[in-house]
């Protein structure tokens, strides 16, 4: 018979008391200094680890330019604060004049300054950049690590990703190759250059955080990468390179509190950045592909309710009428789970991808309708201007903390639901679980648990003795599926 070592009421076995000994032992090794061949390792591949980043840096440096910007205005426009994702320099594009520079009413025109970054791509000079650091510059130069300086011209620009591409008149440039962000993986080593704070070519180190980033409300098109390398005001426009010396991202934002680093940039991701480069050159303009439906990130709750294992793929919210998604047989309340053979797990990347399809190419869907996979061909229109966001929110009633009324036809005039049905929503009680779903006051709820309701007196009986609800509900900005949940 196993014996037991009985210690202050606790009945330890004896082989758990072997496994804490060795616990013990092991921990007392790990604290005690390395021997002295030991330390030589580590400190071998620490300086491996220094010479590959300064072999990077040599070879990476002199093609990384510093950019400097002017711009007037009048000197009675109003200038917005800064967000938390402005990257400092120029805050809501071209933020505040210089301190030095005189403010006074009698200066009807104001000049001001900006820094950033850019990097060579071709040997004659066009170079890559944040369209939010040229885009609205009356003057645009350019210095390279060398001292020589060049006045650049805009060759063009694309708001909705934040890139921009500039050209300087100069042959046999260093240049720096574009890699493969498809590929890179969370955790890659990388490398972020440019001249944060006017400090010319400055190198940090870091990894990749995060891929796929998106809703984070810095651009339309939203496919960032995430990196704790040091990002600051002025790396906007800057290359963020690969062990391999190749540009992966361009550094683009950083989150800050405090208007310093705090560990998050983003970068937009160099797949993205070539494609809209090639446009920029080829046609003037970029051209996106158009569905004509709104999506939405698929959550636990709503792959519950669509009957969609896991939460991979994007909810279709609204298909808008006569466009190539309508055409092609989608529908609302479809889960779009692959395009072209790919997975789809986020809004942002399939939004990029569908904008990045040339219009009259071919779409191949799979979608889960009902439970059951079917596959859906459709032929990609061009994007009509100026673009719609796809992003919306939502309410409820009573226990659910909203009231509602049936729509009358001032109401469908004001908030533009002249062709639709369902109830609108008059009134939100705050911390409610209407209120933590987003719903507000004027959304018009046109389905309960995929039933369509057409008053308040079909949404009462629709709600009454539910716990948990999958309301459609539309707004100003479109529609969008939401769960409620009552707890207890």
């Amino acid at each position: 018979m196993t014996k037991t070592l009985v210690y202050e009421d606790r009945r330890v076995h004896p082989w758990k008391m072997i496994g804490l000994l060795l616990l013990g032992i092991t921990l007392a090794l790990a604290a005690a200094p390395l021997p002295a061949n030991g330390q030589e390792k580590a400190l071998e591949s620490l300086r491996e680890t220094g010479k590959a980043f300064a072999s990077v840096a040599k070879k990476a440096s002199p093609a990384v330019v510093f950019i400097s910007v002017e711009k007037s205005f009048d000197a009675g426009r109003i200038l917005g604060p800064a967000t938390p994702f402005d990257d400092g320099f120029f805050p809501h594009r071209f933020g505040w004049p210089l301190p030095e520079q005189p403010q006074g009413p009698q200066q009807k025109r104001r000049m001001v300054q900006g820094q950033g970054s850019g990097f060579i791509i071709t040997p004659d000079g066009y170079i890559l950049t944040n369209n939010h650091v040229v885009g609205e510059a009356d003057r645009v130069s350019v210095k390279l690590l060398d001292g020589r300086e060049f006045t650049a011209r805009t060759v063009g620009t694309d708001p909705p990703t934040d890139v921009a591409v500039i050209k300087i008149d100069a042959g046999n440039l260093p240049v720096l190759p574009l890699g493969d962000s498809d590929s890179l993986e969370v955790g890659e080593w990388v490398l972020a250059l440019g001249n944060p704070f006017g400090l010319s070519h400055t190198l940090t180190a870091g990894i990749v955080s995060a891929k796929g980033r998106s809703h984070v409300g810095i651009t339309d098109y939203e496919d960032f990468i995430q990196t704790d390398a040091a990002i600051n005001p002025g790396n906007s426009g800057g290359p963020l390179i690969d062990l391999a010396g190749r540009v992966v991202g361009i550094n683009t934002a950083m989150y800050s509190r405090s208007g310093g680093y705090m560990g998050i940039g983003f970068a937009i991701p160099v797949s993205l950045a070539r494609d809209i480069y090639t446009r920029l050159i080829d046609h003037g303009e970029v051209t996106r592909g158009y569905l004509g439906i709104m999506v939405q990130d698929l959550t636990p709750e709503l792959a519950k309710s669509f009957k969609v294992p896991g939460t991979r793929g994007v909810l279709v919210s609204d298909v808008m009428p006569d466009t190539p998604a309508q055409r092609a047989g989608l529908k609302q309340g479809d889960v779009i789970v692959r395009l072209n053979r790919e997975n789809t797990d986020t809004v942002g990347t399939f939004r990029s991808r569908i904008a990045l399809m040339e219009p009259g190419s071919r779409a191949d869907l799979a979608v889960i309708r009902d439970g059951r996979e079917r596959s859906i061909p459709v032929t990609v229109g061009k994007m009509p201007a100026p673009e719609r966001k796809a992003s919306a929110r939502s309410r409820d009633i009573d226990a659910w903390g909203l009231s509602v009324s049936d729509l009358a036809r001032d109401q469908a005039a004001h908030y533009g639901y002249t062709r639709e049905k369902g109830v609108i929503v008059t009134a939100v009680e705050p911390g409610s679980p209407a209120a933590q779903a987003g719903i507000r006051k004027g959304s018009l709820i046109q389905e309960v648990n995929r039933s369509p309701v057409k008053d308040s007196r079909e949404f009462k009986e629709a709600v009454e003795g539910k716990k948990t609800l999958l309301l459609l509900v539309r707004d100003a900005e479109g529609a969008r599926y939401v769960t409620l949940d009552l707890k207890g």
